[in-house]
């Protein structure tokens, strides 16, 4: 695959470079409601990622919380792992890329991009470091001097007019567009593939419909005119499944067994 350049903070990088498989750590900052903490979990499991670290939260056994856990809805393997930190710097330990997330404009500080615009452009990771995401309090958002140490603020685009997000649902919208950004997942079909059915099976399902359309008196037999080579077309058209031949032959007879019982 060809690498497309891009400039960031005044170097050259490839865009291909954000594949590289790259340690991410999410950390919340001052959190005050334990079922924050919990949908935080669940938001950081369902794409895949579960280092979450805790700065000086409100409460010191919230990760054991009755409400953590109910919201974490089953990804208790996130809550297990969780650290409790007293400091930020001990939450970033390890990490060489920070993200602040901020919804209100900073005069002075790093730079203001959406998600997808940054993680576009994002450095080439290292081996030895990481990318972390930072969310300030539910109340007061980040502290200026929190989103200084950061090289970008990421800003989640809303309706101008009612900006305001819950602290975990930001915590999924970063999530996704970090995951999509290093490939996403597949999405699961809901069911296998059907098994189409062979001519064979069409041809039988045909001749069952031709006897019961004249059971019926549907179908006339000295003059069938195209009725079912149009049929023929029709459920060619329609790429039957195994298990809809077998529906339609139910109801073929059906058709005929009503017919003789009314004869």
């Amino acid at each position: 695959m060809e690498e497309e350049e891009a400039t960031v903070m005044g170097e050259a990088v490839t865009i291909a470079s954000i594949l590289v498989p790259m340690h991410t750590r999410f950390i919340l900052i001052d959190t005050s409601h334990a079922g924050n903490v919990g949908a935080t979990a669940r938001a950081m499991r369902v794409m895949g990622f579960d280092d979450l670290v805790l700065v000086a939260p409100r409460w010191a056994n919230v990760l054991r919380r009755e409400e953590t856990i109910q919201r974490a809805s089953g990804a208790l393997n996130v809550l297990e792992n969780a650290r409790i930190v007293a400091t930020l710097d001990e939450a970033l330990e390890g990490m060489n890329h920070l993200c602040a997330t901020a919804m209100t404009p900073r005069d002075f500080g790093p730079p203001t991009r959406s998600p997808r615009e940054h993680f576009a452009k994002i450095p080439q990771p290292t081996s030895q470091g990481g990318i972390a995401f930072l969310f300030g309090s539910e109340r007061f958002g980040m502290k200026n001097e929190d989103v200084y140490r950061c090289h970008v603020a990421l800003s989640i685009p809303t309706d101008p007019g009612f900006g305001s997000l819950n602290l975990a649902s930001a915590v999924q919208v970063v999530a996704y567009e970090w995951r999509l950004a290093l490939g996403g997942y597949a999405v699961q079909g809901a069911t296998q593939d059907a098994h189409h059915a062979d001519a064979t099976q069409v041809a039988g399902m045909l001749q069952h419909w031709q006897d019961s359309l004249v059971d019926i008196g549907f179908l006339d037999p000295a003059a069938p005119k195209k009725l079912m080579p149009r049929l023929n077309q029709l459920f060619n058209r329609a790429g039957l499944s195994e298990e809809e031949v077998h529906i339609l032959r139910g109801i073929a007879k059906a058709m005929s067994q009503s017919a003789k019982g009314k004869s």
